[in-house]
């Protein structure tokens, strides 16, 4: 299934890290696979079925339909083992989830540098709802599970792109509590994650005149976040929306806006913001995980 995710051809592409994209099948050769929910999903009424994927006019394969949501572990060399831990959710506007692009790739990046990556696969089409209580669930067992991986559980960053990013903020700055039944034993932990890393985000200036959407609640003990977007992207504003809200809370933040990028760049080759994000970001991580 996850090979299915790769059915691309990288040499095509026009990524900042192609290298990595070929190496991603041998990468995942040593991934674990973990599904969220081993015996019934929640508000799932269709039996558990295998993704259905799609190649886009990009050339790069998206999942359309999820209703057995996982994540794919990636783990550092041992020598470059930090103890920490990122868990990704790509974007798709909540219709699709761009794993390869955005989910994978970036894993490839961070675990040279010593992280322990986990890509979130979490459930799609227009299942919101469904999306939080997967990430909410996917913190939780990588924090329960902290010991097996190795990492610090309280060095969890989340880190989400596009639609993804609303997922991580609604995870960091929503509800303070758990949006589904008690599943197992996992389900004791704490499911915020110790820091936010919001990649061209959406979803967020819903509140008055565009400010951030009364679905988020920030304070000075709001996490340290991380922000980057471009200016030409419609959905600027969010970046500008989260990182006010965050500043008049006293709360740690970083907003990066260059001008041209536009949305949905991950690693390409040649963007200019594609290649400022993973430059910030590495500082970033260094002060403050």
């Amino acid at each position: 299934m996850i090979q299915k995710l790769l059915n691309i051809d990288c040499m095509k592409k026009n990524f900042l890290l192609v290298c990595v994209l070929l190496n991603i099948s041998r990468l995942l050769a040593q991934t674990d696979t973990v599904y969220l929910w081993p015996n019934a999903v929640p508000g799932e009424t269709k039996p558990k079925a295998k993704p259905v994927i799609t190649t886009f006019d990009d050339g790069i394969t998206r999942t359309i339909e999820e209703n057995n949501p996982f994540f794919a572990v990636f783990k550092p060399k041992e020598f470059q083992r930090n103890g920490k831990a990122i868990i990704i959710t790509p974007g798709g506007g909540y219709v699709r989830v761009a794993t390869v692009k955005e989910g994978y790739a970036t894993a490839s990046w961070l675990i040279e540098l010593g992280y322990t990556v986990f890509v979130l696969q979490y459930r799609v089409p227009d299942k919101r709802a469904a999306a939080l209580q997967d990430i909410q669930r996917t913190i939780k067992l990588v924090r329960s599970n902290a010991k097996k991986y190795r990492i610090d559980p309280n060095k969890i960053a989340a880190m989400g792109f596009s639609a993804g990013a609303h997922l991580v903020a609604l995870a960091g700055m929503g509800k303070n509590e758990q949006t589904y039944d008690t599943y197992d034993q996992n389900d004791s932990v704490s499911s915020r994650p110790n820091r936010m890393i919001i990649i061209y985000p959406g979803y967020l200036d819903g509140g008055p005149n565009r400010t951030l959407g009364s679905e988020f609640t920030v304070s000075k003990e709001t996490v340290p976040t991380f922000i980057f977007q471009t200016m030409d992207d419609n959905g600027a504003q969010n970046s500008f929306a989260l990182a006010q809200a965050l500043k008049n809370a006293g709360s740690s933040v970083e907003l990066h806006m260059t001008p041209v990028g536009g949305h949905g760049y991950s690693l390409y080759k040649g963007n200019k913001a594609a290649e400022a994000w993973p430059k910030y970001l590495e500082l970033w991580l260094k002060d403050f995980m």
